[in-house]
């Protein structure tokens, strides 16, 4: 039951983000993605494709699924090594933002139409890409300083 009620949760949190008018790639997405499962487990990895896929129906599919869908899996089961303190934490939301960046924008390049497949080209879609890296590293900050705040207001909580 506790396992219901956290997807219901983490499907709230990401679909309010995904669904209130936003700049692109500026939601909690990739915050979600690290910070869940390096708390609650890798088991919620599950939670985060299904919420990202039903959010997806409203939103619309594309042929680029299986890579945003598979960075989300990666950054999801790397944060466990990542969670023991606040530095590894922002060094591995980092590199979260970064693996998402490489794998979709490959995606992009392989799959999306838009690019001839040569390294020309992946180069030019990587570089395209760069205004949509920022938002995500900027909304990733936002919304990891808000889950950071709320590990940090639970802990005193326990404590006092």
């Amino acid at each position: 039951m506790n396992y219901i009620k956290i997807s219901i949760g983490i499907f709230m949190a990401l679909a309010a983000s995904r669904f209130i008018p936003h700049p692109p790639n500026f939601t909690s997405l990739l915050a979600l993605s690290f910070y869940v499962p390096a708390f609650l487990g890798r088991k919620y990895i599950v939670a985060l494709i299904l919420s990202f896929a039903i959010t997806d129906i409203f939103i619309g599919f594309h042929n680029t699924l299986l890579f945003t869908w598979g960075s989300v899996v990666l950054i999801g089961y790397f944060s466990a090594y990542m969670r023991n303190n606040s530095l590894k934490r922002i060094c591995g939301v980092i590199l979260g933002v970064l693996i998402f960046y490489l794998v979709t924008n490959f995606g992009v390049w392989l799959v999306g139409g838009l690019y001839d497949h040569n390294i020309k080209d992946l180069i030019l879609c990587y570089t395209l890409a760069l205004p949509f890296f920022a938002y995500s590293l900027i909304s990733t900050f936002i919304f990891s300083g808000v889950i950071e705040g709320v590990i940090k207001f639970r802990f005193l909580k326990i404590k006092t």
